[in-house]
This record gives C-alpha cells, structure tokens and sequence, in this order.
C-alpha cells in the first residue's frame, strides 16, 4: 500500500535509462553505488512504491533488465521520448492512468519521498505532478497521467525537446520546498549523476551515511 489504503499497483513505475552519459564517460546507469547498479538500486525502490516497474532504454541496451525494459521509441532524442514511451506503455497494455517515471540516475531519492509522491498523484487530477527545486522544475522526478500522452506527443512531433516546454499545455500541480523539504535531510533529494565527478561526490556521501 502506498497510502490511504491505495493499492501500489493503482501507480506504474518507469526508469528513464536511456542517456547516451556523453559528459559521464561511460553508461551512467550501471556506475556501482553500495554494492549495486543505480539502475538496479533504483528499480528496486521504484518497486516498493509502484505496481509494476519497467526501464526505458534502447532494446538490448540491458540484458539484465530484458525482461523489464520498454524499448525506447526515439533513442538518442533525449528523455522527454523517454517519457512518451513510457506513457504510450500503458496505453498498449491496457494499464493504468497514473505513471511514476523517474531518471536512473538521482541516487539520492528515498522510498519515503516517493511515496508521498505517488499519493499526491492518486489524489490530485493534474496530468502531471512535478517537484520543484532551488534548480527549478524537478520532471524526471514527477507523476504523469497517461491522458497527457497526446499534448506532449504534439510538442515532440513539432520539434520540442525540452520536458518543462512539452509540460506548458497540461495541468500540473507543482510540489515545492514545503512539500519536500522533510524528505531532504542531506540537501540532495533532486541531485543527479552527469559528471564522474559527481560520481565520486555520490559515492563519497553514500559512504558517509552507511559505514
């Protein structure tokens, strides 16, 4: 249960593994952070809050996760096609409206803040539901609902790439600091890995607060 006596399985968990890691210098998603893969670490706690947990990555990408993975319609487009293929995933399978979709590559996020996320989400009729940080909006941390599929597939047909301008025609519901400041203990809930620097700086932390 994810809350509110909600079933987990009224949500679908997605991971965005589809980077090409250019400034990482290898493939990101498979960087080792206590002792597993943060694809791994991160389908595994996307799976205490969801029904059902699936990565979007090129087909083959991961041999590990062939069973799991949603073949990216657009690889090397950027994360927003990631996003409309996991929403069109439902749609196909004739599953659910309401979609957590997260990237592989935020070490930080925590089964308590997910939680919390994916029960605003049950609870509001936004199409998407987004954090926002000291950064900005926070999209690869946010909620979708499938009905919001056919505005963002119009903005990507028309050559937009970025997430937040695809967002400006659907209804979203933003999620600020007093919404997830009580989830931020360490100051990196939205904190990702794009650099090796910010791999080691990911390690470093994760050491201090596990040894």
């Amino acid at each position: 249960m994810t809350g509110a006596g909600k079933p987990r399985g009224a949500i679908r968990g997605y991971v965005l593994a589809g980077g090409n890691s250019s400034r990482f210098g290898s493939d990101k998603a498979l960087a080792r952070l206590g002792g597993e893969t943060v694809l791994s670490r991160m389908c595994t706690l996307l799976e205490s809050v969801a029904g059902s947990v699936s990565v979007v990555a090129a087909a083959g990408r991961y041999p590990d996760f062939r069973a799991v993975t949603v073949p990216d319609r657009w690889p090397g487009e950027g994360p927003l096609g990631g996003i409309i293929t996991a929403l069109r995933a439902p749609a196909e399978a004739n599953g659910g409206e309401r979609n957590l979709i997260v990237s592989c590559d935020m070490p930080f996020l925590t089964r308590e803040w997910l939680g919390n996320l994916v029960e605003r989400a049950l609870a509001s009729e936004a199409e998407m539901i987004v954090p926002r940080s000291e950064h900005g909006l926070e999209p690869l941390c946010g909620c979708w609902r499938s009905s919001a599929t056919a505005k963002l597939q119009d903005a990507f047909d028309h050559g937009v790439r970025k997430i937040t301008e695809a967002m400006g025609n659907l209804r979203i519901e933003v999620l600020d600091e007093a919404h997830w400041k009580r989830f931020d203990t360490a100051g990196k809930l939205f904190w990702n890995m794009n650099t090796p620097q910010d791999y080691q700086e990911a390690v470093r932390i994760w050491r201090t607060e596990h040894e």
